[in-house]
């Protein structure tokens, strides 16, 4: 049986946007009407078509039927338990309390200088502060769970004495267990909860959002030559199978953000391919998050213009997300982001 999957496309924005909505020639992207599409792109593993939303109508019955569904999830109004989409995108700031992190490893190790930046991030408008105690950059290793949790208790305590929207970065069971009577907001595994079997039965208990992330094998591994037959759909394919698991396990709840996972068991190609197709994860329903704060990438397309900051390379990225309705960005440099939204919500939507 042949496979389709629905990728909204053609955007609108603005106030051009909402007249295209009000006058039902468009659909909004998210239910918000100043970004929307009159177009979308009907892919299976073979071709692709593009297909006006008006001549939805004189597709064969079963893919109409199909178009429809995805077209529901895509238009539907994105939720998540504490926070607001209401003018999106938001930021997770990230704080990682590692030694050997490929941007930041060693500077937040200690808990003042932590806490300092947790604190400033939040004041440059960090929706969201991502914390961490391991590495899982290419080729790094596994680190202790008493280890990796000793690192970063004193930083959660403090991110909620501030009452921050505090985001645990884990793979592990025990690290979870012992954050979740902190008061944690949202759980982000990069390992996409295959790393400790465990994870599930704590989702199940605490019921807490959580991020399902995409990674093609371990840290270790993951960059080791890898290979897709179609990355954009096999990701798809992955969160979809993955949301089916988590439902007969008994995971109710609709608080799951998305992560195609840049830069995480893909290579250049892969990366580009998924940044230009992002907005096909949005007929799966769910908000979608993207990092790609200062990953390799921008330095494979820059060369000898690349930077210690990549600030460049990384707004510029996300500036083109923004553009397909992506709603998080994980970010090392909040300041500069906001920056950069601040002044393109004021150009593109006049907010």
């Amino acid at each position: 049986m042949i496979k389709y999957y629905t990728r909204a496309c053609n955007f609108y924005y603005g106030k051009i946007s909402k007249e295209k909505v009000n006058k039902k020639k468009t659909l909004p992207l998210n239910g918000n009407k100043l970004i929307s599409f009159d177009t979308i792109e009907i892919i299976t593993r073979r071709k692709k078509k593009l297909v006006k939303i008006k001549d939805i109508k004189k597709l064969p019955p079963h893919i109409k039927q199909k178009i429809f569904i995805d077209l529901k999830n895509i238009t539907k109004v994105k939720k998540i338990n504490k926070l607001k989409f209401k003018h999106y995108p938001l930021l997770m700031g990230i704080l990682n309390a590692t030694p050997d992190s490929f941007s930041d490893g060693g500077k937040y190790l200690k808990t003042n200088l932590a806490n300092q930046q947790i604190k400033i991030m939040k004041k440059q408008g960090a929706d969201i502060i991502d914390i961490g105690g391991e590495s899982t950059r290419p080729n790094s290793k596994t680190v202790k769970s008493t280890i990796e949790w000793n690192r970063i208790k004193s930083k959660i305590k403090y991110a909620r004495k501030i009452r921050c929207f505090v985001s645990l970065d884990t793979r592990k069971s025990f690290v979870f267990r012992k954050a979740f009577p902190l008061k944690i907001n949202l759980l982000n595994d990069v390992s996409g909860l295959s790393h400790d079997k465990e994870m599930l039965n704590l989702l199940k208990q605490t019921q807490i959002p959580f991020v399902l992330h995409h990674m093609k094998g371990t840290p270790k591994t993951m960059q080791i030559n890898p290979k897709y037959k179609n990355v954009v759909l096999d990701i798809y394919d992955f969160f979809e199978k993955k949301i089916e698991f988590i439902k007969e396990n008994k995971i109710n709840h609709e608080n799951i953000i998305l992560d195609p996972g840049i830069g995480f068991g893909k290579n250049l190609k892969h990366n580009i391919t998924i940044l230009n197709q992002i907005s096909i994860f949005h007929s799966l329903g769910f908000p979608v998050m993207l990092g790609i704060s200062k990953k390799k990438y921008i330095k494979d397309i820059t060369g000898n213009n690349d930077s210690k900051n990549r600030i460049g390379g990384t707004i510029s990225s996300n500036i083109h997300a923004l553009l397909q309705g992506i709603q998080i960005l994980r970010v090392h440099d909040v300041n500069e982001n906001k920056q950069a939204i601040k002044v393109f919500n004021k150009i593109i939507f006049n907010t």
